[in-house]
């Protein structure tokens, strides 16, 4: 009897023993609420400070060079579009590509509304030009949302990702349009197949960059070779188009010396963003500012610009022709 007693008083000594343990497991599971909600709190009002890359979740973690000055997960849009304001390793990369997407729109607005009498066919140009700065305009926007937002969740982040990467797309699409319908203008057979090449080629990029593991960093150097490719896929008509109408001719008229250089602008870019230079070399130093994201962010811009200029000069070429195409051959 007395052995019987003392193996129930064990087992209340037992029972109280996890009552205890899981009221101090409930009591855990409380405090980490409180305490996320008091996170959640201060990033509503914005008070919240930058951490080091080693505290960062996996999902944030994309470029192991920079390893200071980044934003924690913020649960909130509104504490998101506000860290804008504030100094991080995005604010750069933020920065660039809304005012640039500012400027294009701008731009585009100011040169859409020019008098039609600079136009040799008003309506079809406008809307071959339009075409090249509704992708600029996406590109940039999309860019520069991304950079905003991609810090409020894995799924949020996920979600623009992959807008970011079909933006570049449209850019490169929408850059194609105006050169091919002006080099081949008096040629309307290639213009529409190299644009349904070019188009196919787009849609298969912006196809890949659906997929999930497009977005992470192992992939950073196949993302620069996809959009780098369809660049490159510009050489056959450009090509086509000085064989055509001969190098003098392509270099002058054919606009082909801002071509030339709105590749080295991108491919550059696209260089520097895969080999994470110049924060590869000085790991801590270009957290905040000019590492290679930034760096690449820039250079669309400034690409973007110089094929607008190039594209401008053979428009105005064309009109100053008056739309005619001589048979020895003019752009």
């Amino acid at each position: 009897v007395v052995h019987e007693k003392e193996e129930t008083t064990e087992r209340e000594e037992e029972d109280e023993e996890d009552k205890s343990s899981d009221e101090g497991l409930l009591l855990q599971a409380h405090h980490a609420m409180e305490r996320m909600e008091e996170f959640v709190h201060k990033m509503w009002e914005g008070r919240w400070r930058v951490i080091p890359h080693d505290v960062l979740p996996d999902w944030l973690k994309d470029n192991d060079f920079l390893l200071h000055g980044h934003r924690p997960p913020m649960p909130s849009f509104r504490a998101c579009f506000k860290s804008i304001f504030r100094i991080h390793t995005e604010t750069g990369n933020i920065w660039t590509h809304l005012l640039g997407c500012l400027f294009f729109l701008c731009l585009g607005i100011v040169y859409m509304f020019r008098p039609n009498m600079s136009f040799v066919a008003p309506f079809q140009e406008k809307i071959v030009i339009g075409t090249f700065f509704l992708g600029a305009i996406l590109c940039l926007s999309f860019s520069w949302l991304f950079h905003t937002v991609y810090c409020h969740s894995e799924g949020v982040s996920r979600v623009f990702s992959k807008l970011d990467y079909s933006g570049i797309a449209f850019l490169i699409m929408g850059s194609f349009v105006p050169w091919l319908y002006y080099s081949f203008y008096c040629s309307p057979q290639p213009c529409f197949i190299y644009l349904i090449v070019v188009c196919i080629l787009g849609v298969a990029a912006i196809t890949v960059s659906q997929c999930d593991f497009f977005s992470t960093p192992q992939y950073r150097g196949v993302r620069a070779g996809v959009f780098v490719g369809l660049g490159l896929s510009g050489v056959v008509p450009t090509l086509h188009f000085m064989i055509t109408e001969g190098f003098l001719r392509a270099t002058t008229m054919g606009q082909m010396g801002w071509l030339f250089l709105m590749a080295v602008l991108y491919i550059t870019g696209a260089c520097l963003y895969a080999a994470r230079i110049p924060e590869r070399f000085f790991p801590g130093k270009c957290d905040i500012w000019f590492h290679s994201h930034q760096l690449f962010h820039i250079l669309v811009v400034a690409g973007a610009f110089v094929h607008f200029h190039g594209v401008s000069n053979l428009q105005e070429f064309r009109y100053t022709a008056g739309g005619g195409c001589a048979e020895e051959g003019v752009v």
